[in-house]
């Protein structure tokens, strides 16, 4: 069992991308069980073991072909998605209030002190090479998400913790 969170579901023009259509073009590439939570680019689906990385190349190229954007997608195997929604270090918040930035690349602890500059109540913790976020409130009021982006951070992508446990009991 994989998950794979897709960057954007913004595929141009003003268009979003239906996950209906995501789901369908996984399942022409052979993935088996596939399904969607909710509509932000979230996949469960079932394959023979395979890198991370590999599944990640496959889903963009097909995704860049089928759609006509490039688009990251971010992909961990079922066992790492549960050790990630198991190691949420704010669980006592709220989960539409903390999130994770997913990575590609994991992060070092260093990354703690760059983004020190724009926290303000918000709490931060690197996990695993992931970015938890506990915004103690309304992220679009925080300046924190500014500094959150692939450019300075690297390849990622966010989700609640609302989305990180609904996909960890799809795959259960």
């Amino acid at each position: 069992m994989y998950v794979a969170l897709l960057h954007s579901i913004s595929v141009g023009g003003g268009k979003r991308l239906m996950m209906a259509d995501f789901r369908d073009m996984a399942e022409r590439l052979g993935y088996r069980n596939c399904r969607t939570l909710v509509a932000t680019g979230n996949l469960v689906f079932e394959t023979d073991d395979s890198p991370a990385r590999d599944i990640e190349q496959v889903l963009e190229e097909a995704f860049e072909q089928h759609f006509g954007k490039h688009v990251d997608v971010l992909v961990r195997s079922g066992p790492d998605w549960l050790k990630l929604s198991a190691g949420n270090p704010f669980p006592e918040q709220k989960g539409s209030e903390v999130c994770v930035r997913v990575m590609r690349t994991p992060l070092g602890d260093n990354v703690i002190d760059l983004l020190e500059r724009h926290r303000g109540q918000e709490k931060i913790a690197i996990v695993d090479g992931d970015l938890w976020v506990d915004f103690d409130g309304k992220a679009s009021e925080t300046r924190l998400v500014s500094a959150l982006t692939t450019r300075k951070l690297g390849i990622g992508t966010i989700r609640n913790a609302n989305t990180v446990i609904g996909l960890a009991k799809m795959i259960r």
